[in-house]
């Protein structure tokens, strides 16, 4: 049987460049100071670090933090939580409620241990990672 040709698919990595751009546009308006005092602020209203680079898209006009060398991240440093860990105490807590009120629910049972589980991973992670 006659060998096939591989694919142009499989065939290494593109030589495409990004598109991101790292100097900053001459119609932003917004000084790397003025950004960090726009981030504490929506920081203060209890805005997690994804809907804050929402709103400073929408909202200030000002495409991705990472083009005045910002990460929002590191702004927060204190004040961040791992949206991952937010989000899993919430569902916790929503299948332990349910739990309580449904003892002979065993799917649910197990959807609280293996998300206890998740969650002892996660912060394990951020513990010896930080």
């Amino acid at each position: 049987m006659a060998r096939t040709k591989k694919s142009r698919q499989f065939s290494g990595s593109s030589e495409s460049e990004s598109a991101f751009r790292t100097e900053k546009p001459v119609w932003l308006k917004y000084t790397k100071e003025e950004v960090e005092a726009i981030i504490l602020k929506l920081a203060n209203k209890g805005m997690t670090s994804e809907k804050i680079g929402l709103v400073l898209r929408d909202q200030y006009g000002i495409p991705k933090a990472k083009i005045l060398g910002i990460k929002i991240k590191e702004v927060l440093k204190d004040k961040y939580q791992d949206t991952n860990v937010l989000n899993l105490n919430k569902k916790i807590e929503k299948i332990s409620e349910h739990y309580k009120n449904n003892k002979q629910d065993k799917r649910a049972e197990r959807s609280l241990i293996i998300s206890k589980a998740k969650l002892k991973k996660r912060e394990d992670y951020l513990t010896n990672n930080s």
